[in-house]
């Protein structure tokens, strides 16, 4: 974290790191002066004009779409009869592995001590608090009768005489979910307190200096709450780990808990850890390569940040892949018929281009990051990446609807088309998630300022600086290098 007890005076132990961590010419007053620049600046570029302009538009058309939906009924989409179960389904789940990467990043790369996190974590952080409010969205509004979704909830009620199902996968998913927005949300809140402090010292307007001020809590920088802090941040990283396992598993569960061919399989929940954790990283990259070429944030975010990250989609993706061939393995070896037909029908039946759409994009695009150009391109990167998001889509809507396009009587089967509803829901929820990572990027801090600086070197314009204004590092105290070379 950002108080490791800098060894001010002592540049040999660094000379690999700093390298590493940035592109080698950062002092701590340039990481200052490049973030805060951009959350301070009175207008921000045009083209982010345009892009809120648009993800805006989306967001709107969704609200309003959800307003259509409790109006006329759940008919507006295209389930029906047998696929109950469609596009609002594949999109929680969807969405919920997208969250996964920015816990993962956060906690248990930080508990591991991986020092290449702090420059991408707060990203990733973000990310995963919108993702899972749009992902939130979904079930609420896939009930049929929103306005008894609060039974869902259990609390104590005399006139309603009953309790929530706790053997009911989507009951579980409630606690899931709101768990793992809650952790995330304190996670990436309490991540930003330093960094809301140094906005809050060089903000110039009365507004502003108000708001990043309540949202620092009255920070200061001095060891003991340095201290504090710590211990607090290491006991959210430890409750925020099991969630990276626990909270997919749950999601798993909707699926792999029922007894319908294509579903009923125990290789779901790690499964779709290793696909949460795949999809998560290929949005991170698809996010941070225009955000870093646009914000000029190349000399903290560099090319051995990116790698990293592609060796993750990489490792990842071919466990998403070995999944794949298993499932067909356990249907042959298990000699169920009704399971070996699932399978079969997923790969040469009606919905065969959305399977092979989903293992080109799953397995085959990833094999790319093998070859270093690929992994330290930025633009080959983004298009890697992409096809990974669209291949994890299709891997969703491949288990939900060809399962039960044809399940056990061939007498109602059916064939699921997507409505327009169904299609403009999907692109506005895109719409929210952008429009809440274009506010992020314009206000708040998008690096972790004070992380960063815990593992760079001190550059040499800090070590000259008068004795009364350095960082001096003491016996059993934290350093708050947030603060450090900010002179004025």
């Amino acid at each position: 974290m950002a108080t490791a007890n800098l060894a001010l005076n002592s540049d040999s132990q660094f000379p690999e790191q700093s390298g590493q961590m940035t592109d080698g010419n950062s002092s701590y007053r340039s990481i200052t002066d490049k973030v805060c620049g951009i959350a301070l600046r009175d207008r921000p570029p045009r083209a982010w004009y345009f892009a809120f302009a648009v993800s805006t538009s989306l967001t709107l058309v969704f609200f309003g779409l959800i307003g259509y939906l409790f109006s006329k009924g759940v008919g507006v989409w295209g389930n029906n009869a047998p696929v109950f179960w469609a596009w609002p389904i594949v999109n929680f789940v969807f969405w919920v592995g997208i969250g996964h990467a920015g816990t993962l990043i956060s906690a248990i790369l930080f508990l591991f001590r991986q020092d290449w996190r702090t420059s991408i974590n707060r990203f990733a952080e973000a990310m995963t608090i919108f993702a899972v409010a749009c992902a939130g969205i979904f079930p609420a509004i896939h009930v049929g009768r929103v306005w008894f979704v609060y039974w869902l909830a259990p609390y104590p009620s005399q006139h309603l005489s009953m309790w929530p199902n706790f053997r009911s996968p989507l009951l579980w998913d409630v606690f899931a979910v709101s768990t793992y927005a809650t952790v995330s949300l304190l996670f990436w809140y309490m991540g930003m307190i330093p960094d809301l402090a140094t906005l809050r010292d060089r903000a110039k307007t009365p507004l502003r200096q108000f708001a990043y001020g309540l949202g620092a809590l009255g920070w200061t920088g001095s060891a003991r709450q340095w201290s504090v802090y710590e211990k607090a941040y290491v006991l959210l990283a430890a409750l925020a780990t099991p969630l990276v396992l626990s909270v997919h598993t749950i999601v798993s569960f909707d699926f792999a808990v029922s007894q319908l061919p294509g579903w009923h399989t125990t290789i779901f929940p790690p499964y779709f850890v290793a696909g949460a954790v795949f999809s998560g990283f290929a949005m991170v990259v698809t996010l941070m390569v225009p955000a870093r070429a646009f914000f000029g944030l190349k000399e903290l975010v560099t090319e051995r940040h990116l790698e990293n990250m592609t060796k993750i989609i990489l490792a990842t993706g071919s466990m998403v892949g070995f999944a794949y061939g298993t499932e067909f393995f356990i249907a042959w070896y298990g000699s169920n018929g009704y399971e070996q037909f699932a399978f079969i029908n997923r790969a040469f039946g009606p919905y065969a281009w959305a399977y092979w759409t989903m293992v080109s994009c799953n397995v085959i695009a990833p094999q790319l990051f093998w070859f270093k150009k690929f992994r330290t391109t930025p633009w080959l990167m983004v298009v890697v990446c992409i096809f990974v998001n669209i291949g994890m889509w299709f891997e969703r809507f491949v288990i939900t609807v060809t399962s039960l396009s044809r399940d056990f009587l061939p007498s109602s089967w059916g064939y699921f088309a997507p409505s327009a509803v169904d299609v403009l829901m999907f692109l506005g929820s895109f719409g929210l998630f952008f429009t809440l990572f274009l506010l992020f990027c314009r206000y708040l801090p998008m690096v972790a300022m004070a992380e960063v600086k815990a593992v760079i070197p001190p550059p040499s314009e800090d070590l000259d600086m008068p004795s009364r204004l350095r960082p001096t590092p003491r016996p059993n105290e934290s350093i708050d290098p947030t603060y450090a070379g900010q002179r004025t």
